[in-house]
């Protein structure tokens, strides 16, 4: 069973989503397990995008802090 996509850290979701992508590319796939690895990949990509958006947010945070 695939672990929850809101558990995953972004190096494990960002690895994850390579290997959906490749599966996508690699065809041989019924209808339902490429539309199942798609929306997989979905949440891995929001996952991504979630945990850089919190880190850019930290950095600013840095950043506003020492004045610059």
């Amino acid at each position: 069973m695939a672990e929850p996509v809101e558990s995953l850290g972004y190096e494990q979701a960002r690895d994850e989503l390579v290997e959906v992508v490749r599966a996508l590319e690699a065809g041989g796939l019924s209808l339902d397990e490429s539309v199942a690895l798609w929306e997989r990949g979905e949440a891995l990509a929001g996952r991504c995008e979630e945990q850089l958006a919190g880190a850019r947010e930290r950095v600013q945070t840095a950043l506003d802090a020492r004045g610059d």
